[in-house]
């Protein structure tokens, strides 16, 4: 994102250019009117990340351009798409790490995570190993700013306070909280998130049955998607997103859902009667009568073992990151699947990127 895009004037219009494009994509596809979730047009981003560029005796905040100027600095005095904790944060912190000649030494990049509900926590990457004394000053730096810290270096993680943060906030008269874990994933635009999470509720609320989850993570869209059925199995293969998401089931009373850490194609293949896996030997799959299949997949989206999975659910809910992976994979399924509902929503303003959301039912 080059800084000079951020700007609210221009929101609508890079919005509109954006949908227009996603209409164009799914032309021929059935593709209903999308309903559209807006991001605040300033101080969005919950996660902010930056190298720390050494210049003439003093430290600033820098990026990179994009494109064919890659290697081109650009210093950093604000950056608006921040959260405005990060933003209030980060001409404080960086001179007081000016001051610290122990605390900017060979410091290389900063990385901030901020919560809707008010916690901080900076993370500090060294080209060197850190001692006792980047520890009393580290931890004073901490203190001074309320903030978790984190040094890291080759092979060593330093933890002054706790290495997570806790997220809460209201999503349809429930509290939601969510552990977040330094160096996991976390959906960067918590209050788009809260938009994508309340379509995704509406789209199943029907749905009764059973629910089968893949690409679960933290367990987002686990907690906030399992009252609407009877039982849920969830999959993840990412083993700091399971421990989280076993302290985000814990921590919202929801006891309805079977965690396994198992890959997309690894479940594919149970469903399918193949292979006996060990973590599956304590999961009674007869057991399940599934009636949805929730996906949020990577960038690639569903590889073919799971294209034909979900050939055999009545609804599939999927949520994505990169439309040209679920065109390819809606078409993939149009002789069995139609499109009954779409939406888009806007995690990353002032970029190319769109998330979406679309429920396909199975044709009469």
């Amino acid at each position: 994102m080059s800084l000079d895009r951020i700007d609210p004037a221009q929101y609508e219009s890079q919005l509109a250019d954006k949908l227009a494009t996603f209409r164009r994509d799914f032309a021929g596809l059935g593709l209903p009117e999308p309903e559209v979730f807006r991001s605040a047009p300033l101080h969005y981003r919950m996660r902010a990340e930056f190298r720390l560029w050494h210049h003439g005796g003093r430290i600033d905040y820098a990026m990179f351009e994009s494109g064919e100027d890659s290697k081109k600095v650009v210093l950093i005095e604000n950056f608006p798409a921040a959260a405005k904790p990060i933003c209030d944060l980060m001409p404080r912190l960086r001179d007081a790490l000016q001051e610290s000649e122990v605390l900017k030494r060979k410091l290389f990049q900063v990385e901030f995570l901020a919560t809707h509900s008010g916690e901080l926590m900076v993370c500090l990457i060294y080209h060197r190993p850190l001692g006792d004394d980047w520890v009393d000053a580290a931890q004073a730096l901490a203190d001074r700013f309320g903030v978790q810290l984190i040094g890291r270096s080759r092979k060593q993680k330093i933890v002054l306070g706790r290495d997570w943060l806790l997220e809460s906030f209201e999503l349809d008269g429930r509290t939601l909280r969510y552990q977040q874990i330094e160096g996991s994933f976390t959906q960067p635009n918590v209050s788009v998130n809260r938009q994508m999470l309340g379509w995704a509720c509406r789209q199943v609320a029907d749905a009764g049955g059973d629910l089968l989850e893949l690409y679960c993570g933290n367990g987002n869209f686990t907690i906030a998607l399992a009252p609407a059925f009877d039982k849920v199995l969830a999959t993840e293969v990412s083993k700091s997103s399971v421990r989280a998401a076993h302290y985000n089931l814990d921590a919202n009373g929801v006891g309805n859902v079977t965690m396994v850490r198992m890959s997309s194609d690894e479940i594919s293949d149970a469903l399918a009667g193949g292979r006996e896996y060990r973590r599956m030997k304590d999961v009674a799959l007869d057991s399940y009568r599934f009636s949805t299949l929730f996906v949020d997949p990577p960038r690639s989206g569903l590889d073919a073992a799971t294209v034909e999975l979900a050939r055999g659910f009545d609804r599939i809910l999927y949520i994505s990151c990169n439309p040209v992976t679920l065109r390819d994979n809606v078409a993939a399924l149009q002789d069995t699947h139609e499109i009954a509902a779409a939406a888009v929503f806007d995690q990353f303003p002032y970029t190319h990127h769109l998330e979406s959301g679309l429920l396909l039912k199975r044709r009469a």
